[in-house]
């Protein structure tokens, strides 16, 4: 499944490799991307293993604001 998330804090290359890493650590997850200049963030994942609602969480624990982009 994939899940779109919005961020709009996002001030630097760094917080990019930092979300990647933050999200790919989760167990279900199977790729994350973040584009820095639109604050989209792509997760590939299992839903059973890592809701939503967890890859959210991720986020916000390292610091950074974010919520499942509405379409």
């Amino acid at each position: 499944m994939k899940t779109i998330l919005r961020s709009q804090d996002l001030s630097c290359p760094s917080c990019v490799a930092k979300i990647e890493k933050a999200l790919q650590g989760v167990e279900g997850v199977t790729a994350a991307k973040v584009h820095f200049n639109t604050g989209r963030i792509e997760i590939e994942h299992d839903p059973a293993a890592a809701p939503a609602a967890q890859l959210v969480q991720t986020v916000r624990e390292i610091g950074y604001e974010a919520a499942v982009a509405a379409f």
